[in-house]
């Protein structure tokens, strides 16, 4: 069965001409690119065949084919009102997630999937790129989860990332996954570096860059093979939808020449099967999200760089609550390289280094007590939110070090948080 469905191209961003209706419509009114704001807003305006201005929620799970007996052909079911806009089936697309997928793909830079968590699209790349081996650091433990399914299905090897001998064992096809900024501590990984490593191994390159959405970051600028996003967290921003993203390499999405189906293809006939779509609901939440995703994103990755400036400022002064109970603060913008103007940290994340970072407490228990002294900051697990979040990792991560607080900032004003932090602290 081949899912032929021309709203599934709503992923796949400009390649034609500037008369074209579709995806390209937006670009050819311009003589510049569109900033990544102005994209968020109308990358999806193509699509939109309604008069009203905010996007309409569908819930149908199946669509009407046309009364034309002559008109029928197996999985194309194209309305000539709303080309874009023209679906058989939910499990293979439908008009809320349709729009997602276009925002998200004209904002990541490559023709881009959506899966009904991030685990699920993890799983599903990791099903499609099918390799016998894959070399993986720390990061989330959801990920190593779906490793492990995976090993006691087809014998895949789980590898040490950054161990050197471990690296040797890779082979063509197999695969170097790379988390950055890293799950939980917000420090970052030299993607440059790992393409590189995963040229010379003949490997496929994909990359976790949850913690570092657009603007942050674009991986695709690293020759990245496949970027993936648990799209409950930034570009969901509101703490209410499940999402994963997909996002592929222009070139590897790309029918070849003969004929035969690029990555883009493959995968959203693989999705068909493995049934791990969005819901139509959550799909409406990501298109409304992905609106203000560059204000969201800026303002709570400014507001983290100053309370981590601030942590760190009190931790060298040596006294205080602060000093007093804190052993060490973790932020891409505290590894050495982000004092470099011209260092690959700087190049990779000219925009910021991320709103996560992490708190280590001297003492495990002051480290369990302290979410609990604190007002603005909400005690809960996942990030990305417009409300502050602090967790003590050890309820959901049974492997980091209990001493440990994951801290995912919000767009409440950064004064208020840090006030909020130094009174907890002072509680204590």
């Amino acid at each position: 069965m081949s899912s032929a469905n021309p709203a599934t191209a709503a992923g796949v961003p400009p390649t034609t001409s500037g008369s074209d209706k579709g995806p390209n419509q937006l670009a050819a009114a311009f003589s510049r690119e569109l900033s990544l704001a102005s994209r968020s807003v109308h990358a999806d305006d193509y699509i939109n065949n309604h008069r009203a201005v905010a996007p309409p929620m569908h819930v149908s799970t199946t669509f009407r084919y046309s009364n034309n007996p002559d008109d029928l052909v197996p999985w194309h079911n194209t309305d000539p009102a709303a080309p874009y806009d023209s679906h058989v089936y939910s499990r293979d697309s439908a008009p809320n997630t349709t729009r997602f997928e276009a925002i998200l793909a004209s904002v990541i830079g490559g023709p881009t999937l959506t899966y009904s968590s991030g685990l699920a699209a993890f799983y599903a790349m990791l099903v499609f790129l099918n390799p016998k081996r894959i070399a993986i650091g720390g990061g989330y433990h959801g990920c190593h989860g779906v490793i492990q399914l995976l090993s006691k299905l087809s014998g895949l090897e789980q590898l040490e990332l950054e161990d050197d001998a471990d690296l040797a064992k890779l082979q063509k096809g197999d695969v170097i996954h790379i988390e950055t900024p890293l799950n939980p501590t917000g420090e970052a990984r030299d993607l440059a570096y790992y393409r590189k490593k995963a040229d010379e191994l003949g490997c496929l390159l994909t990359v976790d860059a949850t913690f570092a959405p657009p603007p942050l970051m674009d991986p695709f600028q690293y020759g990245v093979d496949i970027v993936m996003h648990s799209g409950t967290k930034y570009f969901g921003g509101h703490s209410d939808l499940l999402s994963g993203v997909l996002s592929i390499r222009p070139d590897h999405a790309a029918d070849t020449e003969d004929g035969k189906p690029g990555w883009y293809k493959q995968l959203v006939e693989e999705r068909l099967f493995l049934g791990s779509v969005m819901g139509s609901l959550e799909g409406w939440l990501g298109v409304r999200s992905m609106r203000t995703l560059e204000l969201r994103v800026m303002r709570q990755s400014a507001s983290a760089q100053q309370l981590v400036d601030w942590l760190s400022s009190e931790l060298k002064s040596g006294t205080g609550a602060v000093a007093d109970l804190v052993l060490k603060v973790q932020h891409a913008s505290l590894q050495p390289e982000a004092a470099d103007a011209n260092s690959w940290l700087r190049k990779q994340m000219p925009n910021g280094f991320g709103p996560v970072f992490s708190i280590y407490l001297k003492s495990e228990e002051d480290a369990k007590r302290l979410p609990s002294k604190l007002h603005l900051f909400h005690h809960a697990t996942s990030l990305g939110g417009v409300e502050s979040l602090i967790e003590w990792r050890a309820m959901s991560d049974l492997t980091c070090d209990k001493r440990l607080l994951r801290v995912s900032i919000g767009v409440e004003g950064w004064e208020d948080l840090k006030e909020d932090l130094l009174q907890g602290f002072r509680a204590l």
